[in-house]
Order: structure tokens, then sequence, then C-alpha cells
């Protein structure tokens, strides 16, 4: 379907240039000279670049994104094992294409993988997951009120940032977007 720039908005997926883009924000701007345009924050689902494009008049074509949940099930070598949650079937995704989201998956975790016309463009992690801390250097008591920080592996291996009070075995919560400890459980 395709759309006029004062039909875009937040959240949609559309086809520019053959290249599949999620639109961050829009502004739509109406200056006092000329006509209306519409100025997009757009993000290439297959490549996570964001782009900043202007639309005047032309037609944007929608792209319509399928969402399949899906469970991750194994690692073997470079390639990362999912099973459909719908259809069982199993999906196999490489780590070049998964890119900074192989540091979060861990197992029997639900993801979103998204799709178009059959062809995976990348996946979705839950915003918050809580991992077990597997080695960092031994906790301070009583320090809680300082902002500075010390390093800490979690269980699928990535290196993250904490607090001083964190131990192993605990458990934190990490927002998967930026990376940040929010908290332990």
């Amino acid at each position: 379907m395709a759309l006029s720039p004062n039909e875009l908005k937040a959240g949609l997926t559309v086809l520019v240039n053959n290249i599949v883009y999620l639109i961050l924000s829009v502004d739509h701007v109406k200056p006092g000279k000329g006509a209306a345009f519409s100025r997009a924050k757009l993000r290439d689902l297959k490549t996570g670049n964001v782009l900043e494009k202007t639309f005047r008049n032309e037609q944007i074509q929608e792209a319509f994104v399928e969402k399949k949940p899906s469970q991750f099930t194994y690692k073997s070598g470079d390639d990362y094992h999912f099973m459909d949650q719908e259809t069982f079937e199993e999906i196999i995704i490489s780590k070049e294409q998964l890119a900074d989201n192989v540091k979060f998956l861990k197992d029997n975790l639900v993801i979103d993988i998204l799709c178009y016309k059959d062809e995976i463009l990348n996946i979705n992690l839950p915003n918050f997951i809580e991992f077990k801390v597997i080695a960092t250097e031994p906790g301070i008591k009583g320090d809680t009120a300082k902002s500075s920080g010390k390093p800490a592996t979690i269980e699928t291996g990535a290196e993250i940032q904490v607090p001083l009070f964190i131990n192993i075995g605990d458990i934190i919560k990490i927002d998967t977007r930026t990376g940040e400890y929010l908290g332990r459980v």
C-alpha cells in the first residue's frame, strides 16, 4: 500500500530504495512558503543504521514485516538455532546476521524474528532480561551510593558494567537495547 508523506508515523515499516526501514520519528513541516513535507528518522531493519530522509510529494511503499515468535534452542559453531513457536520449525540464523544481539541470547529465550517476504531481517529481543553473574571482583558491602562500577561477566559471556556491591551468583536485570545494568533481582 502506498502512503503519502503526511500519513507517515512512528512505528510503521516502509520500503525505501528496496530496503526495509522502521520509522523512528516523523516531523510534519508546513513552511510559510512552499509545499508541506515530512522529515523522518528511519532505522534499517537489517543493519540497524539510522538515516534521516525528507519526503516531499512522493508515494512511500509500506512494508509488511512479519514477526515470528521463536525460542532460542542452541548454538552450533557460528549458527544459532531457533524454534518457531507456531509451526515448530527450526530456523537457523548466522552470527553475522544477529550482530550485537548474540551477547544477550540465553537458552530458551523467546524472541521475535523479523521477516520480510520470507527473508530474515533481524530479531527483536525482550527489552529487559535477567542474567546470572558468573564472574566479577568481590562485592564491597554497603557500597550502594557510588556511581562507579566494575566489569562483570554474565551467563552468556557478555561483559557489562555493574555497581560495586554485585557478587558472583547474583541475578541482575539488563536493558538489552542499551546493555546497561538496571537492578538486582
